[in-house]
């Protein structure tokens, strides 16, 4: 198959590109540094051209009341430029309870690209995946100072980037699922109890506090970011994920 993967050179896309090239596919990454604007459209009708399968793995710039903006705009600008080209599968990575947490508008804005997905002329997959095991050293730089990192209890559910970037490239070689395959880690943490694991692991002697509501992941309660019963759940454990 000839596979575009548009946001293939950044942490995932990457390395989808390298996982479908080993498997004997012609994978080819797109992305700002190739030449594709995706906001614009530009670049797209050549990115696209001969293309069985796209994948988006591409993510707003920021997190903010900007991202449902970035998300209609390139959806659309993807989906009609898949439809021209004779695609025949499109693939985009979301996240694992993104319609449980309204209040972060982010997860609202990935709500809307699936929502935008779901409706349009390309038959589709969507894969969910939980936090990324890579994600876990910024989430503590949020609310932290020189002495603590406050962190809220929220359940997650992590897994590595690697298994994610595998299990989109999975999907993307299979027959459409028209609808969403959800992909999680081995293990479920309290966030507070994970960013104690991690200062430990990287010999940071700081105090993890407790704290209802510190970072944008105090917004999900309960179970939101837990993977429901029907997951793939990745073998990949945090312990050993540090210990690399």
């Amino acid at each position: 198959m000839k596979i575009a993967v548009i946001g293939g050179t950044g942490l995932i896309g990457s390395q989808v590109v390298t996982i479908l090239k080993a498997n004997g596919h012609e994978a080819v990454p797109h992305s700002p540094s190739t030449g594709l604007d995706l906001l614009s459209g530009e670049g797209l009708a050549e990115a696209l051209n001969g293309a069985d399968v796209v994948v988006n793995v591409t993510n707003s710039p920021t997190f903010d009341e900007a991202s449902p903006a970035f998300f209609q705009q390139t959806m659309d600008n993807l989906l009609t430029a898949a439809e021209a080209a004779g695609v025949g599968h499109a693939v985009i990575l979301s996240i694992v309870g993104a319609d449980l947490v309204p209040d972060l508008v982010y997860y609202r804005a990935k709500v809307l690209q699936e929502d935008i997905l779901k409706a349009g002329p390309v038959p589709y997959s969507i894969v969910r995946a939980t936090q990324f095991f890579e994600f876990i050293d910024p989430a503590l730089s949020w609310t932290s100072d020189e002495h603590s990192v406050r962190l809220p209890p929220t359940l997650v559910q992590p897994m590595a980037s690697a298994d994610v970037a595998q299990a989109v490239a999975d999907v993307s070689v299979g027959v459409p699922l028209r609808g969403t395959r959800n992909v999680a880690g081995p293990e479920v943490f309290r966030l507070d109890e994970l960013g104690r694991i991690t200062l430990v692991a990287h010999g940071d002697h700081r105090t993890v506090v407790t704290d209802d509501t510190a970072g944008m992941f105090a917004a999900a309660r309960g179970k939101a970011l837990i993977a429901k019963d029907g997951a793939v759940i990745a073998g990949t454990a945090y312990q050993d994920w540090l210990a690399r």
